[in-house]
């Protein structure tokens, strides 16, 4: 059924789209564990971003965009269906899916961004981490891209025996402590991937990507390793930067990024394609120096706290995006409704989305749709927000915490603090019991999939 509905998707698109009406490139730029204060053009002190701080000024900075889950698997899952992972099963909340071993992934029967945008002519395009399933049936080729070079799933699995115990690997890793696969599609090109290179030769098959499909319309997902640990930069990166290891890595990103907006603003390409830069979650803070910041929001990676799920992003689009800074809330849910409009791509109606299409805003002719969003811990809806407000049903300091379920809900005005400090719920009983109706609306449309992954650790 899925592919029946790509093909009339191309038909209909090639009976309607003239040559001169081409529809605009896509690039989504994917960082993995980047946290909201890492980047100057979010307030970083020391660490030197400026590719990314110029194309924020040529750009928009959006202060308020989401991802869908606070780790990596399901976050991903929700980019690339526009729905939350709990309608689609990559959700597990008690250990990190998708291992080696494992045999879950991507359900066949979703519709990613590069399958919507192929049936609509697209040239589709994936290069680094894919974490969605790493067996032949999941990968990336499986689900819309006509290509892929990168690594199935997170670059601190597959660890080996020559390495030291414990952190001390992570403190000071070498390449060879892990034995991830860099891909071809199908095919495995180098094991253990050089890690110390990846960031560079990531950005390097992306402007080959873009030079094989500039004269059509593309789609390209660059999705980085880093700054995931284990941490690796290439020697021209070493002691760069002022803030150390972690800043030499992001400012190799940051290079990257440099790379790829030059190849796009020297093929004539800036007036035509969408540049969205954002991360997968927040930082790892666990590892201290290792890790990422997330600024004045609170906690990081795993938990449902702002610096779990709200993440920095940039929406570049020369000629279109008006520079500015967007308050507005956005989400990662919403690039495919976001793609689709653009590209005058209409989706099946067989399924519920989670996403809303932001191209009115990005544009300037009106805000964004988006009112409401909800955190999610595998598939328990944590906390959410409406409006301003934001209601914590549970909540974890940290993401190897124990849980606390609160009896009265937390109650938190995320525009007069977003460091979700101060508790309102005594004062705003009233907000509560609004926000208790839109929880039990939004949870009456879930209809949760198995989980693949969590039967197949449990068998």
């Amino acid at each position: 059924m899925k592919k029946l509905w790509m093909w009339l998707g191309l038909l209909l698109w090639c009976g309607t789209i003239q040559a001169d009406d081409r529809p605009p490139n896509f690039i989504v730029i994917f960082c993995d564990d980047l946290g909201y204060g890492d980047l100057g053009c979010f307030g970083h002190p020391t660490i030197a971003t400026p590719h990314l701080d110029q194309m924020a000024a040529e750009g928009q900075r959006w202060t308020q965009f989401y991802v869908a889950a606070p780790v990596c698997t399901p976050s991903r899952a929700g980019l690339m269906t526009g729905r939350l992972p709990v309608r689609s099963g990559l959700c597990s909340p008690k250990r990190r899916v998708l291992f080696p071993d494992s045999a879950g992934g991507l359900p066949d029967s979703e519709i990613t961004i590069a399958e919507a945008l192929k049936g609509a002519g697209y040239a589709t395009g994936m290069v680094g981490k894919w974490h969605l399933g790493h067996l032949p049936q999941f990968l990336p080729h499986r689900h819309g891209f006509d290509q892929w070079f990168g690594v199935p799933y997170s670059n601190d699995m597959d660890r080996n025996q020559k390495g030291p115990k414990g952190w001390d690997a992570l403190l000071d890793p070498k390449y060879e402590y892990w034995d991830v696969p860099l891909h071809r599609n199908d095919e495995v090109i180098e094991q253990p991937t050089d890690q110390r290179t990846i960031t560079r030769r990531y950005g390097d098959e992306a402007v080959r990507f873009i030079d094989a499909h500039k004269e059509e319309p593309f789609f390209l997902y660059l999705a980085h390793s880093m700054p995931h640990v284990p941490l690796f930069r290439s020697d021209r990166f070493i002691d760069r930067s002022q803030r150390g290891f972690y800043g030499d890595v992001i400012e190799e990103l940051d290079a990257s990024v440099g790379k790829v907006l030059d190849a796009v603003r020297s093929r004539g390409l800036s007036e035509n394609t969408i540049v969205i830069f954002t991360s997968d979650n927040g930082p790892w803070l666990e590892y201290g120096d290792m890790g990422g910041s997330a600024g004045l929001l609170r906690a990081g990676k795993g938990t449902t706290f702002e610096g779990g799920m709200r993440v920095p992003t940039i929406i570049w689009w020369p000629g279109t995006a008006k520079p500015e800074v967007v308050t507005d809330p956005g989400a990662t849910l919403d690039l495919l409704h976001t793609f689709c409009s653009l590209a005058s791509v209409q989706l099946p109606t067989d399924r519920i989305y989670d996403g809303s299409d932001l191209s009115g805003r990005i544009r300037g002719t009106g805000p964004s749709p988006r009112n409401s969003v909800f955190y999610y811990r595998g598939d328990v809806l944590y906390a959410l927000r409406s409006g301003p407000w934001k209601m914590h049903f549970r909540s974890r300091p940290r993401s190897g915490a124990k849980e606390t379920i609160h009896k009265t809900p937390l109650l938190y005005h995320l525009e007069h603090d977003p460091s979700e400090k101060k508790d309102l719920a005594k004062k705003h009983p009233d907000i509560i019991e609004r926000l208790k109706a839109v929880a039990e609306a939004h949870t009456a449309t879930l209809k949760p999939v198995e989980n693949q992954m969590i039967k197949v650790l449990h068998e």
